[in-house]
């Protein structure tokens, strides 16, 4: 009986420390920027069932598996705000592409179209990249199409928030005459904003008021649409346009003062000649920090020090890059911005922690107690571009940073005395 208490005892503990290996993580001496201060400090964090549970600038917390960080600095995991990550492969061939539709306008969503096995996701994965919005293109509609938030973690049981904000555009970025355009977004809102939920409780309800509507019929809404405008307004949705003129970023304050959108402009090159309507009417930003000369007439205030006037005004920003589904590259676009006056710590806000706020994806893009542990070990600064991620964590779990291309390496390095062919 003793034998067998003692036996019960030896089991119960040994699974509890497979169980605390498993979940408890000590990341200690790390470089942290949090993405709430601009300046670092020296810290352990101590991650529990995938969520961080403790903080300490002092004595390291325990915990059965710890990872020595040996003075590193360790950031939140980059969150990219603007990408086709998991929509389309090679942007040339259509047959790869899942960002557009042919029925849909205002109400299409990419969001069951997310590929978790994208041969993209694994190589901005291992540069720090441990989440993703996924934008469509934008559709005939001057405002429509549906973004979603995913991990970045190649689970086939996808993590993703759907439909958490829409896009549009204004500007040189469209076709057609901007007075024609802003007088559309305006009637469209207007017309969305006379609904109420009894209008939008059925399809049936829903296509009544379609009809009654001389607009919605002539732009052939579907009830998809109606909902989708309905929750810019009546829920708060995000809205993205795309926009650089400094007169068309005005018009577009004042259409988000008259609906009471939830606006966020990207683009935005001509932004520093209006940074007091900007940061009155709280617009966050989505620029490419590298941008230094106009690729338009819509750009000719281009300035590579845009970032550094716009954080000392106080702008919320955030970054994207030319060619999306390649956000990785941004890394390159946050230290530029830093070499042109940006403070550091802002820099790595702009990355991470903007982003979740502006989005509202809770408890993501800080390290903080309560967040989830999406956390990055970096080798070295993460802001130079030949710097790589020692450790990745993604809900607090180690992820593989094997890609293809490490796999190419690999193949023609190891294993020499093997042809080719036989090489894993």
């Amino acid at each position: 009986m003793i034998k067998n208490k003692f036996l019960l005892a030896f089991i119960i503990l040994t699974s509890n420390s497979v169980f605390l290996e498993s979940s408890n993580l000590v990341i200690k001496n790390a470089k942290i920027y949090d993405g709430i201060e601009n300046n670092s400090y020296q810290g352990h964090i101590l991650i529990s069932e995938g969520v961080i549970s403790k903080i300490s600038k002092t004595s390291i917390p325990y915990a059965e598996k710890i990872y020595d960080a040996k003075g590193k600095i360790v950031t939140p995991g980059f969150i990219a705000p603007d990408t086709q990550i998991g929509i389309i492969e090679i942007g040339a061939l259509s047959v790869t592409r899942d960002d557009e539709a042919s029925i849909y306008n205002i109400g299409f969503s990419i969001h069951d179209a997310f590929n978790p096995n994208s041969v993209l996701i694994p190589w901005n994965r291992a540069n720090g990249i441990t989440s993703a919005i996924t934008l469509p293109r934008n559709t005939s509609s001057p405002i429509g199409g549906l973004g979603s938030f995913f991990l970045l973690d190649s689970n086939l049981d996808i993590s993703s928030e759907a439909d958490i904000v829409m896009i549009g555009r204004f500007g040189g970025s469209g076709s057609s005459s901007r007075a024609e355009t802003l007088a559309l977004i305006d009637d469209m809102l207007s017309f969305v904003s006379s609904l109420d939920k009894k209008d939008i409780s059925s399809d049936a309800s829903i296509d009544e008021v379609i009809d009654d509507s001389s607009l919605a019929s002539h732009m052939d809404f579907k009830p998809r649409d109606v909902k989708a405008l309905y929750s810019l307004i009546h829920d708060n949705l995000p809205l993205i346009i795309k926009a650089h003129r400094a007169s068309d970023i005005i018009k577009l304050i004042e259409l988000k003062n008259t609906y009471d959108l939830n606006l966020i402009i990207m683009g935005a090159q001509e932004a520093s000649l209006v940074t007091d309507e900007i940061i009155e009417n709280n617009v966050p930003l989505i620029v490419n920090p590298i941008n230094n000369i106009p690729n338009s007439f819509d750009e000719l205030a281009s300035n590579i020090n845009m970032t550094s006037m716009l954080e000392k005004a106080g702008a919320t920003l955030m970054f994207n890059v030319s060619r999306s589904h390649n956000y990785h590259l941004i890394r390159q676009g946050a230290g530029i911005a830093v070499a042109n006056g940006m403070s550091y710590g802002g820099a790595i806000k702009a990355l991470t922690s903007n982003v979740a706020k502006t989005f509202n994806l809770n408890n993501r893009g800080s390290i903080k107690v309560g967040n989830m542990a999406d956390i990055v070990v970096w080798e070295d600064d993460p802001l130079e571009p030949s710097s790589m991620p020692e450790k990745v964590f993604i809900n607090g779990l180690d992820t593989d940073l094997t890609t293809r291309s490490t796999r190419l390496r690999d193949r023609y390095i190891k294993d020499l005395e093997k042809p080719n062919t036989y090489r894993n």
